[in-house]
């Protein structure tokens, strides 16, 4: 089953907690907070605080916390306790993944692992055991509304045979169009900003698009 993660990233952020709710209630299945330290990534975002607020706002659906930020093992008991059900770090942002995984998992939320386009998908090999799901990245990290990276797919179908258990998830340059490429290349989870929170229609509108464009 294919699931819709919205991105905050392009949400109003004048009314977040209504177009949260207005996600949760059109079925979105995880919400994710965009973490950026203007370090890791250019962009500066989200700390703790937002994603108490976002869990305040969907209670009942789980929040994922994708850590863009050097060293993450600092912050990540930080976005365990404010509400984050699963935290993601990327691969490329410290030499400690191992203890950061399992500091993640220690602090109550389930880990994740985050490769960028030009990271080898076998940096996850020995990692592999000890996490919950793969975000594969399928634009450049740090700026929403960019254009999909047309090699993904194929990078999705590696990650599926080095981790056939684990979950899948794509981010970036997510729509009705690109969405069924990285569903049938083994992607289980796709996360869109701006073809949710921009879509003409509304948010309702984008995550419906998105379905039928992988249902059958």
């Amino acid at each position: 089953m294919i699931r819709v993660v919205p991105s905050i990233l392009s949400a109003d952020l004048t009314r977040l907690g209504e177009q949260v709710r207005e996600a949760v209630a059109a079925g979105a299945d995880r919400i994710q907070v965009d973490v950026m330290d203007g370090h890791f990534v250019p962009n500066l975002t989200f700390g703790p605080g937002v994603v108490e607020a976002v869990r305040r706002a969907a209670p009942s659906i789980p929040i994922e916390a994708h850590l863009m930020v050097e060293r993450p093992e600092q912050f990540v008991r930080d976005f365990a306790a404010a509400g984050a059900d699963y935290v993601l770090v990327q691969v490329e942002s410290t030499y400690s993944l191992y203890r950061t995984v399992h500091a993640i998992a220690e602090a109550g939320s389930r880990p994740g692992l985050v490769l960028n386009p030009a990271t080898p998908v076998e940096t996850l090999r020995e990692l592999v055991p000890y996490v919950e799901m793969v975000n594969v990245m399928t634009v450049e990290p740090g700026f929403g509304g960019q254009r999909f990276i047309a090699t993904s797919p194929e990078k999705i179908r590696r990650v599926r045979e080095l981790a056939p258990r684990l979950e899948i998830e794509v981010d970036g340059g997510i729509d009705e169009h690109t969405a069924p490429l990285v569903a049938e290349a083994g992607a289980t989870l796709l996360v869109a900003g701006s073809s949710v929170f921009g879509h003409p229609g509304g948010v309702e509108a984008g995550i419906r698009a998105l379905r039928e464009s992988v249902a059958g």
